[in-house]
């Protein structure tokens, strides 16, 4: 990879990793647009590495509060609220860190290609302005039960298929289910740290095991890069999502999908 692609990629990962636009998505796009060589998936993991760092400091109260409930829970105080939601977000990681060591292989080698991308920008942009629109939005991120936890970690599953959009379809379910727009999108983001960080430790793991050559150096940029840009993408949502809402969102989504069946099928 040239440093023009790593420098490119790095920004596209970090500025649409969180908005409900499909990041993987992207990174199957861009290549494809540009005739490059498509960067693999350990490039992209160290990118959502980035992305990572990025939702780690902007979300750190909320983190702190996650392991608080934590040590919480080992000492058997279960009915404290951060408690609750560290046992949510721990039971919503299960769905997707079980699918991704079955079939991220599989998908890797059979679904990273345009006319999939197609499909899943938009028929998920479709369901993103249903739920946006039809969301009761009348309960809080408070209000996280062990039954949402597990309807909103399936969604997040079907995220391993490129131009789903983990924050996407996320964000979907927990309108469905009733929750206010940035509450949504606050459980979403505090959801998708952990698995970034087991694909990330799976992935470093596997690439240590095979013994063959990685440029660290160029991994360990793009992820700087990808956080940097995260962060503001993160705060730019948040404020966004609040008062504009998530349409804008969809209808990208739609236009993406038509621009790649003009450009690329």
């Amino acid at each position: 990879m040239t440093w023009i692609q790593v420098i490119v990629l790095a920004i596209v990962q970090g500025l649409t990793e969180f908005l409900p636009i499909s990041s993987s998505g992207h990174l199957v796009l861009v290549p494809s647009i540009f005739g490059w060589t498509d960067q693999g998936l350990v490039f992209d993991v160290a990118v959502h590495f980035g992305s990572l760092g990025a939702v780690c400091i902007y979300f750190r109260n909320d983190l702190a509060g996650l392991l608080r409930g934590g040590l919480n829970v080992v000492t058997g105080q279960l009915g404290q609220p951060e408690a609750k939601m560290a046992m949510a977000i721990a039971i919503g990681t299960v769905p997707a860190a079980l699918a991704g060591l079955l079939f991220a292989g599989w998908i890797s080698d059979n679904l990273r290609h345009p006319s999939v991308v197609v499909a899943t920008l938009a028929g998920y942009g479709i369901l993103l302005a249903l739920a946006d629109r039809f969301g009761r939005r009348q309960r809080t991120i408070a209000d996280v039960g062990l039954r949402d936890a597990v309807v909103i970690g399936l969604a997040q599953a079907l995220a391993l298929i490129p131009g789903t959009s983990r924050s996407g379809v996320t964000i979907s379910a927990a309108l469905a289910l009733g929750f206010q727009r940035r509450d949504a999108a606050r459980f979403s983001f505090l959801l998708s740290a952990p698995v970034i960080l087991l694909a990330t430790l799976y992935e470093v793991a596997v690439l240590i095991m095979d013994g063959g050559y990685v440029s660290w150096g160029t991994l360990a940029v793009a992820a700087l890069i990808s956080g940097v840009v995260a962060y503001v993408s993160i705060d730019f949502f948040m404020r966004f999502v609040t008062t504009i809402g998530l349409l804008p969102f969809a209808i990208y989504r739609l236009v993406l999908a038509a621009v790649i069946v003009v450009v690329l099928l």
